[in-house]
């Protein structure tokens, strides 16, 4: 906060404003008068995000309808005695609500080892001498000392600028450094172009200079973007609107069924009591109280792969998400682009362009030309423009050391790049300075767009020049330069979003600093163009063409301009032949219904602000997407936090961008996001041959149970034996079944859509088939073995083992919907090959051990019939591999009749 009136700073002489603090751009504020401000407007930081309580995390848990069902399930065994079917659902959702918990708190935990600790410092004026403080303690009125390196500590008006450069991707997502000045501009200027401006969260590159303070907290930049994020609705996940869907749906299912009983026993003119006790027991049973537990093992398993493969999960349900998205929002600075400026084309004055083979600051590359290696030592016209960016350049490189992997820049990034292409020619940067020292400069002026130095070497002297081209070369002597053949391949590179510089020299010619360039013109002699460019991530042009053939479309959302945008677009592949680029200015002026209707052709937003962020994700999420907004910038946090999936970035991303999102990726990549993409829809693809399987169990066991009343046979199984197969047979391989590897076509299949029940038609045709055949292999058992006068006592008891054979042929059909269960690796999910054993030997121990016979009412079973008993139970796996035959026919006859249509 800040105890101001806050006029437009930007549009306000200096004198004004020191004038409006109360300050002095010498003495800065006294100490008291700044203890003052500080009590009354409070400390220079945004108000953190206080951690949720334990038991907030963990009754956060129980907000599922399906939970609310199984509370209501669990009473109504309570209200008939089943006390231990009570127990067992209670535990049951008790051990869902401590996994969630505990799998959203290691998430938390993740992102705390995330954040930088150390507290930023900066230098002030107070009573007239400088001091260095915290920047908590800044107030409105403060002078700030600028210099190359810094932090910035709130948002300030600057006084003095000399060649003064700061990085404010954060904020506006321009991803070069901005030439800063003191000059008043237009009061409706946007953020990016307040070049008299800097701002909290900012880095200084380059220069120096001295600013007043002019916002403090949550009155700067920074905080009003925090505040519209914390007013950002976060969206319901997919999976917790189906889930919701999904619970209305299964108490339908269960009044009705509740109903058909007591309707079909009261036509049987059985007592009324008995009947209601029957529905309400069969009421229960098809509630599966399994799947919470396995619903949130298999996004906490989600969430664990995710980290392996670099993207820290911070909300469960956000695992299932990414994998229903249908558009990624994408930054492009770093994410997919390296973020690090490099050469990549040069031009001599003889008109022989060079190519520049490596990306980034490391000297890793070549400079080829007509099919051959160049290097300094080749070429004098190449060696003249390699030495002349070498010594007419501010920056520096750092190699790699012991701990760092990276050369670092130091300076502006776009001069650190001049050296590494130097480094590749075979020009060694220190070497060449410390011969030619610098003896005088013409900063870089941001309005002549160009700079020179003048080095002295054994009484020889020159000058070298470098800027922009249309610039430059209006100073170049004419008679030894291909103007327009120079002019032409310029445009060409900057048309191929290259930054292009030119670079000349005078020899022996004396550099007179306060006469400026115009003494130059026509003198200076043409050494050469580099083109320049924040390259693309090798890896990201791949994973554009699996996002696009798992039909997710990519949308670059970038603060550069919009030429330079469009043409990485288009070299990934994220723009098709057609479509567009839109930047800031154009977006405002269009309305809603003109964005609607124009969203499918634009691929590039280009420097757009953070309300309009906000914007795109609210105009895709209102055409049914589903959308992925990455960022890493404070400008991003808004529309990360109303995204469906937010993914900041771990190393660049600022706090409030890691705070706002759900899923924060470690590399920076956008490749990690893809494979993010694919491990979602393989949670959401076991979550669902889950749901199949537990439906399929509790159908039968209903089923059957349904068909012996209907048709006045005893129960063929007993209460505690459902129990059994509930909880154990149905245990021991839900979870496991749960832990299915890839099939391998997970990109390219379609993503899920936002309106698609969680219990598909598909899913539907494949359990009525599983319960059509299960049933009828169990209950036509049933039928004859009471016919042949068996005693019940072993009918119901191989009835029972019949059922539990049916479930371990069912799991095994769920494995996939097309795959042949017969072609799948058992082994490749250990833990379901595992838990088959182990349920097959704890029902031997039910079937042949005499204290559970007591317990489980069981009798042993013949060996002779164990062998019938998995003949039986088989038949519903071979049916199931009839139909997955079919599918695959029918989907290679369509392959073949797409491919002969292509041809």
């Amino acid at each position: 906060m800040q105890a101001f009136p806050s006029p437009v700073w930007h549009a306000t002489e200096p004198g004004m404003i020191l004038a409006e603090l109360k300050s002095d751009a010498v003495a800065g504020l006294s100490s008291e008068a700044a203890a003052e401000r500080l009590r009354q407007s409070g400390p220079n930081e945004l108000p953190e995000e206080k951690p949720k309580a334990l038991w907030r995390v963990f009754a956060a848990q129980f907000a599922s309808p399906l939970i609310y069902l199984l509370f209501v399930a669990a009473m109504i065994s309570l209200a008939m005695g089943h006390a231990s079917d009570a127990a067992v659902i209670l535990v049951v959702v008790l051990i869902n609500a401590l996994i969630g918990a505990v799998q959203e708190g290691r998430a938390e935990h993740s992102m705390t080892a995330l954040r930088r600790l150390s507290a930023v410092k900066v230098r002030v004026v107070r009573d007239g001498r400088e001091a260095i403080i915290e920047a908590r303690e800044l107030v409105a009125g403060d002078i700030l000392l600028l210099s190359a390196g810094d932090q910035v500590g709130a948002d300030a008006r600057l006084l003095e600028a000399a060649a003064l450069e700061a990085t404010e991707a954060a904020l506006t997502g321009e991803s070069l450094p901005v030439l800063k000045n003191i000059e008043a501009v237009d009061a409706e200027a946007g953020l990016g172009d307040r070049r008299n401006m800097i701002y909290s969260g900012t880095h200084l590159t380059a220069g120096r200079g001295r600013a007043v303070v002019v916002a403090t907290g949550l009155q700067t930049e920074v905080g009003k973007i925090a505040s519209l994020t914390a007013t950002a609705e976060e969206p319901k996940t997919p999976l917790e609107t189906r889930l919701r869907h999904f619970g209305n749906w299964l108490v339908g299912a269960s009044m009705a069924l509740f109903v058909l009983i007591i309707g079909f026993g009261l036509l049987r003119e059985i007592p009324f009591v008995s009947i209601f006790m029957v529905a309400i027991s069969q009421m229960v049973s098809v509630v599966p109280e399994g799947l919470p537990v396995a619903m949130t093992i298999a996004l906490a398993v989600g969430m664990q792969r995710m980290a392996r493969r670099g993207a820290i999960v911070r909300r469960l349900a956000a695992v299932e998400t990414l994998g229903a998205t249908s558009i990624i929002c994408s930054d492009k600075t770093g994410t997919l682009t390296k973020n690090e400026m490099t050469v990549t084309r040069l031009l001599l004055p003889s008109g022989l362009q060079v190519e520049v083979t490596g990306a980034g600051y490391s000297p890793e590359g070549k400079l080829l030309a007509e099919g051959r290696e160049l290097t300094a030592q080749d070429d004098a016209s190449l060696r003249a423009l390699l030495e002349a960016i070498v010594l007419c350049n501010d920056a520096n490189l750092v190699p790699p050391e012991a701990e760092e992997a990276h050369w670092r820049p130091l300076g502006d990034p776009t001069e650190a790049a001049l050296l590494t292409v130097a480094l590749k020619g075979c020009v060694e940067p220190e070497t060449l300075r410390r011969e030619w020292p610098r003896r005088a400069e013409i900063p870089f002026d941001s309005s002549l767009k160009m700079m020179a130095t003048q080095h002295g070497h054994g009484g020889k002297c020159r000058v070298l020049f470098k800027g922009a081209p249309e610039k430059l070369l209006a100073l170049c002597d004419g008679a030894t330069l291909d103007a327009a053949g120079v002019h032409e391949t310029s445009e060409k590179l900057a048309a191929r979003a290259l930054r292009v510089l030119a670079v000349a020299e005078v020899n022996d010619a004396p550099l007179d600093e306060e006469a400026g360039f115009e003494p130059w013109r026509g003198r200076l002699r043409f050494l050469g163009l580099l083109g320049q460019m924040d390259p693309p991530r090798e890896e990201v042009k791949t994973a554009v063409a699996e996002c696009v053939a798992a039909g997710i479309r990519p949308v670059m959302v970038t603060g550069d301009h919009k030429a330079t945008g469009l043409a990485i677009a288009t070299e990934l592949g994220i723009a098709k032949p057609g479509d567009i680029a839109v930047d800031s200015a154009e977006l405002k002026a269009m309305p809603e219904e003109e964005l609607s209707a124009s969203l499918e052709r634009i691929s590039v937003f280009a420097r757009v602000q953070p309300e309009q962020k906000l914007r795109i994700v609210k105009a895709f999420q209102a055409k049914g997407q589903v959308v992925a907004m990455t960022g890493d910038g404070v400008n991003d946090a808004p529309a990360l936090a109303a995204a469906d999936v937010g993914v900041a970035m771990g190393i660049t991303g600022t706090e409030v961008a890691k705070g706002a999102a759900k899923i924060v990726i470690t590399d920076d990549n956008f490749a990690t996001i893809v494979k993010a993409i694919e491990e979602g829809r393989l949670v959401y693809q076991n979550l669902k041959k889950v749901v199949l399987f537990l439906f399929a169990t509790s159908i039968d066991e209903v089923s059957v149970l349904l068909l012996a009343l209907l048709c006045g046979y005893p129960l063929p199984l007993a209460a505690v034996q459902i129990l059994w197969i509930n909880i154990v047979t149905e245990g021991m391989v839900t979870v496991n079944l749960i832990l299915e590897g890839l099939e391998g076509d997970e990109m390219r299949r379609r993503p899920t859509p936002v309106n698609e029940p969680l219990f598909t038609r598909p899913m539907l045709e494949r359990l009525l088939l599983m319960v059509s055949t299960s049933v009828a292999a169990v209950f036509g058992f049933f039928l004859w073995r009471q016919a042949s006068g068996a005693p019940f006592a072993l009918v119901q008891t191989e009835t029972f083992t019949l059922i539990a054979v049916t479930q371990w042929f069912n799991v095994l059909n769920c494995r996939s919907a097309t795959q042949s269960a017969l072609s799948l690796d058992v082994l490749r999910n250990r833990w379901l090959a595992g838990g088959l054993i182990l349920g097959n030997a704890l029902h031997l121990l039910v079937i042949y051990t005499a204290p559970m016979n007591r317990i489980f009412h069981t009798v042993p079973i013949p060996l002779a019939d164990v062998a019938i008993l998995g003949v039986i139970g088989s038949s519903v796996l071979w049916i199931e591999e009839i139909r997955k035959w079919l599918v695959r026919r029918r989907i290679q006859g369509a392959g073949s009749a797409r491919s002969m249509t292509s041809a």
